[in-house]
This record gives C-alpha cells, sequence and structure tokens, in this order.
C-alpha cells in the first residue's frame, strides 16, 4: 500500500539529492539500506564484508564521518556541506567498550523509579516542566516491578541500564569530536547543527511477549551470554525494557511505538548562534510546536533552495508538509505552526491528532482503553485526565480533523473506531479478489523493473478519495 511500501519510494525527492542538485557537497555515514531487514553495512555502494577487530559503531562511525569532513576540506572546491551523522545507538542490543559502561557502576542501583523521581526533580528545577505537573503513571504490567525482583534480578537489570547510559557518553565523545574539528578549522559558526532523537524511549518488553518470547529467549541463551559480568559486550544481548524507559520519558505517557506524548516527544538540540542571537534567550522554555518534518524546509530556507515539488527528476513528487524554523528562530514569527494546525501520527493501529493546546489519543488494550481519549497539554502534559466526556465537541472537531489526516496521508485504519469514511471507502474497494497483495520478501521483489511480478493490482478504484493513495505496481 502506498505510505506502507517499508523503503524508500519515489514519490518524494531526499534532501541530499536537492542540495546536491545546488551544488552542496553531501555525506552520509552510516549509510543506510532501505532494502534490508537486518544490519548491514555499506560504503560507496559495496558492502563492508569484515570489520576491523575491536570495531564499535559509534567510534567506527565518527572515525568516518571525520574523514569525509577531513577530505571535504582539502579538497576545498567551494562547495559548502551537508553531514547526515545517524547513531546506531543507544538502540538495543545494548553493547558499549567497558570502559564506558563502568563509568556508571552502581549508578542505577536504587532502580528505574528512584531514577524517575530524580529526573523529574531536576526537571522542575531547571523550569523545564512546571512544579504542579501530574506524571502519568508507569504503565508496566507485563515486567516485574523493582521491589519483586530478586537481587541478582536487580543488578542484571541495573547494569543493563548502565550499558546503555555508557552507549550515550561514546555517542556524546564522537559527536564532540566531530564538533571540535569543525571548531579547529574554522567552520564551527558557519555550521547548523541539530541533534534530536527519532522517538520516544525504547520500552519494550520481549521476554513478556507471546509471540516471540519463546523463540527469541532460546536463540539468546544459545547464542549469546547475558551473565552480569558480561552485559555491554560484544557477545551480549540485552535491552532495559518499560521500567526504565518510563524513568527516561517521564512526566509523559508511555514510550516508542505510542503515539503518546511519551513516544512522540523527544529532544532535540538546535546550534547556529548567527542565527538566533539576541532573539532567543538561552535558558528560556518554549512551548512552541516543531516536528522533524520541519528539518528539511528549514535546512532548505538556510541554503536558499527551493523544494522542487511537484516534479522533480521528470516524475511528480509530494509536497513537503513540514514548516521552516528559520521565521520562528528569528523572531520573524511567534510560532513555527499556525496555531489552528492540525498534526496527525499513526502506527500498528495506535493513533493521535492534535490541534492547539488540544491532542485526542487512540490505543488499543492493553495499554489503551480501545476509545479515543481527550487531553488538554497545556494543563496535562502527562495525558493523565481524559476530558472527552466534558469536552465531546472539541474531540468531535479533532476526530473530523483526524479523517482529513487520514485521507491527505493515506493512512489504512486498523480499527474501526480509527477513520469511519476512509475505513468505509477502503472496505468498499478491497473486495474479495481485489487486494493489491506485494509479495516484497521474496527474491527479486525489491528490484526495479521486477515489482510487477510480485505485485496483484487493485481492479477498478472508484472512489475519488482514495484514487490518490493507490499505486500501480512498479510506480
Amino acid at each position: 500500500m502506498p505510505g506502507y511500501e517499508g523503503y524508500l519510494n519515489n514519490r518524494v525527492a531526499t534532501l541530499p539529492e536537492i542540495l546536491r542538485d545546488d551544488g552542496y557537497h553531501t555525506l552520509i555515514f552510516p549509510k543506510f539500506l532501505e532494502k534490508s531487514v537486518i544490519a548491514l553495512h555499506m560504503e560507496d555502494d559495496h558492502y563492508v564484508k569484515d570489520l576491523p577487530e575491536g570495531w564499535y559503531s559509534s567510534n567506527g562511525y565518527g572515525d568516518r564521518m571525520l574523514q569525509y569532513l577531513q577530505e571535504w576540506k582539502d579538497k576545498d572546491d567551494g562547495r559548502p556541506f551537508f553531514a547526515y551523522y545517524p547513531f546506531s545507538a543507544p538502540h538495543w542490543p545494548l553493547q558499549a567498550p567497558k570502559n564506558y559502561v563502568d563509568n556508571y557502576s552502581g549508578r542505577y542501583d536504587k532502580g528505574p523509579e528512584a531514577l524517575r523521581q530524580e529526573r523529574l526533580k531536576k526537571l522542575i528545577e531547571l523550569g523545564m516542566i512546571p512544579k504542579d505537573i501530574r506524571p502519568h503513571p508507569v504503565v508496566a504490567d507485563d515486567v516485574k516491578g523493582w521491589e519483586e525482583m530478586t537481587e541478582q534480578e536487580q543488578k542484571l537489570s541495573s547494569r543493563a541500564m548502565e550499558a546503555y547510559a555508557g552507549m550515550v557518553e561514546c555517542l556524546d565523545h564522537n559527536i564532540g569530536r566531530v564538533t571540535d574539528y569543525l571548531e579547529s578549522i574554522g567552520e564551527l559558526e558557519n555550521t547548523y547543527i541539530m541533534f534530536m532523537s527519532d522517538n520516544g524511549a525504547e520500552g519494550a518488553a520481549y521476554e513478556a511477549y507471546p509471540m516471540v518470547s519463546g523463540q527469541l529467549m532460546e536463540h539468546l541463551g544459545k547464542y549469546y551470554n547475558n551473565d552480569l559480568e558480561n552485559v555491554g559486550n560484544l557477545d551480549s544481548f540485552v535491552w532495559y525494557g518499560p521500567r526504565w524507559a518510563q524513568a527516561a520519558t517521564a512526566p509523559s505517557r508511555l514510550f516508542k511505538a505510542y503515539t503518546t506524548e511519551g513516544g512522540v516527544r523527544v529532544p532535540c538540540v538546535i546550534r547556529y548562534p548567527s542565527l538566533y542571537k539576541g532573539v532567543h534567550d538561552k535558558t528560556a522554555i518554549s512551548e512552541t510546536f516543531s516536528t522533524v518534518m520541519d528539518i528539511a524546509p528549514t535546512i532548505l530556507e538556510l541554503a536558499g533552495v527551493k523544494h522542487p515539488a511537484p516534479i522533480y527528476q521528470g516524475r511528480p513528487i509530494v509536497s513537503m508538509r513540514g514548516r521552516s524554523l528559520v521565521p520562528w528562530l528569528t523572531g520573524r514569527a511567534e510560532t513555527v505552526h499556525e496555531p489552528d494546525a492540525p498534526h496527525g501520527w499513526e502506527l500498528c493501529g495506535r493513533a493521535a491528532i492534535r490541534k492547539g493546546k488540544y491532542k485526542a489519543d487512540f490505543l488499543p488494550f492493553p495499554k489503551g482503553t480501545s476509545a479515543w481519549q481527550l487531553y488538554d497539554l497545556s494543563k496535562d502534559p502527562g495525558e493523565t485526565e481524559d476530558i472527552a466526556q466534558k469536552e465531546p465537541e472539541v474531540l468531535n472537531e479533532l476526530l473530523g480533523l483526524w479523517e482529513q489526516y487520514c485521507e491527505e496521508c493515506g493512512v489504512v485504519p486498523l480499527q474501526p473506531e480509527l477513520g469511519a469514511r476512509f475505513h468505509e471507502a477502503v472496505e468498499a474497494q478491497m473486495k474479495e479478489g481485489e487486494w493489491m497483495e506485494y509479495e516484497y520478501w521474496k527474491p527479486g521483489g525489491l528490484k526495479e523493473g521486477q515489482r510487477h511480478k510480485f505485485v496483484r493490482k487493485i481492479v477498478q478504484v472508484d472512489d475519488p478519495r482514495l484514487q490518490q493513495n493507490v499505486m500501480a505496481a512498479g510506480g
């Protein structure tokens, strides 16, 4: 289905492509694999078959990015650079060089709730959250509480958190290596830097999921060593679970993979003093809403480059949905988006729609109620009080905007509650024998010019609400 292919499609022009066409020198390391489901590394369009002894991804990525920047500097051809520097860390498996992990030995021995309370207190002291905030309660019924664990289980759990912290420190070190180099060549003040997380903290408890726990735990027991003294090493494979995750996302609700604030509200750091100097106090807290979709428009405006939509290299492409941060950063605008602009999210049957201070969430059981819930984020950023019954008009307005979002973005609802009009339209079109099947996982299924062999097309599309969302095979 369009929008759900699982690989980068040709209905967009990527940011590096656009910048390259306008004379930028573009860099990325590590190179991502849009058609791979396992961890593979590529460089210069070739698979890296062998990695050096003792190689660790964050250090390796740092080495390569420094190399690329040094090559750019030595070439000195007058072209500015755009660099994308994504890390594998701190995704599970939680592994880091021992010297980093050992820096946090004993730091988390009081458990995740103690850490959560400590961080909430610090956030209040820094003025980053209100003193009277209501943090969302921890939701982790699928795993043991800290007090229910044996002493050995507590040690293993806290050691996993130590490994996570070691990964973050190593990541930070390698970001610092790059910024130090830019400073050494006089380019730091001339470089716009944005650092952010791609989602809320990872809180999955794979050991508690019936569909994966049996085979997964058997595999880990056979091929990995998760003894206490080995956690964090190359041959260990651990994650830290929902309680530590909610120590990271507090006061927000839940974590990664959920459309609640704990899943979609993430830290972001921007550095480009010449842009906002004298406009934004570096200690000020702003409640201005922004989204990951604003990154590309921001960079293009800073570069003085126009997005090529609706046509790029002879093919139709979609326009960007985001807005540039530049007017807000420079003080020309009070907000990034219009106050009444709606914003939607959808993932795995979970959904959210937001307009201004109001946000509606839909979470299926067991983490949610399988009904739309409404929150006033200006008063309740922790999403603790459902006001759907008190404000039915607001909820109905948001649900109308949700329908609009579904139609604009091609959302395929997995629950009837997630889209009445769109859901009815899908059901009317997807009759028996007319579902579009794409067996992309079969050998050759992702090769250009071969995709049509693995696709069964929809015979006919009559509903205009769906026409824009149907892609012919190989399109």
